[in-house]
């Protein structure tokens, strides 16, 4: 039964750990009006006839705070690199000089500063929604002890032990989410 138990807890805490990952993953493609060579994290290039991620066919940098360079493998891939940069949906605009590709970041209008703090926002809450679902999972699977002669009152020491992780991680959240907001307001 303890093991069980443990096993319940250690599959929550993986969950949550999970959620927070993703969630810092997804606030990095959210751009703050520095150049951070993340931000192109996700874009996929065609190469020799295969959608191929960006990282593993050009050298991605940065010249100064406002300047990414990409500087690709092969000549012959610094067109399909330009052309999916466009087609990302980021609102960049790419610079091909024939060499590399230099990418210029726009400073944030106050509008858009707004909407990236509510993307942010969204992307907080799925993690948020991702913690709950692993306390409602952790709280099924104490349920299914109980019927198997778990005391009631053990069940419920574990349920308080699985809300305080939720409480944890979903501070964690908050927190992750200042620092972004904070990041993305500042001009």
């Amino acid at each position: 039964m303890e093991e069980e138990i443990d096993l319940i807890l250690e599959s929550a805490k993986e969950s949550m750990d999970k959620a927070i990952d993703h969630l810092e993953k997804e606030l990095t493609k959210i751009r703050a009006g520095k150049a951070n060579p993340s931000m192109l994290d996700g874009i996929l290039v065609e190469y020799y006839g295969s959608n191929t991620p960006l990282q593993q066919v050009a050298n991605i940098g940065t010249l100064d705070a406002r300047t990414l360079t990409v500087q690709p493998w092969e000549k012959a891939t610094l067109e399909p690199i330009e052309r999916a940069i466009i087609n990302s949906n980021l609102g960049l605009n790419p610079q091909n000089n024939g060499e590399m590709i230099l990418i210029n970041i726009p400073q944030l209008t106050e509008e858009r500063r707004k909407d990236l703090v509510k993307q942010a926002k969204a992307e907080a809450e799925h993690a948020k929604v991702s913690i709950r679902n692993a306390r409602k999972e952790a709280n099924d699977e104490v349920k299914k002890l109980q019927k198997d002669g778990l005391a009631e009152d053990q069940a419920k020491g574990i349920e308080e032990e699985i809300q305080e992780l939720t409480d944890k991680y979903v501070a964690k959240v908050d927190h992750i989410l200042e620092l972004k907001e904070v990041d993305i307001m500042k001009v």
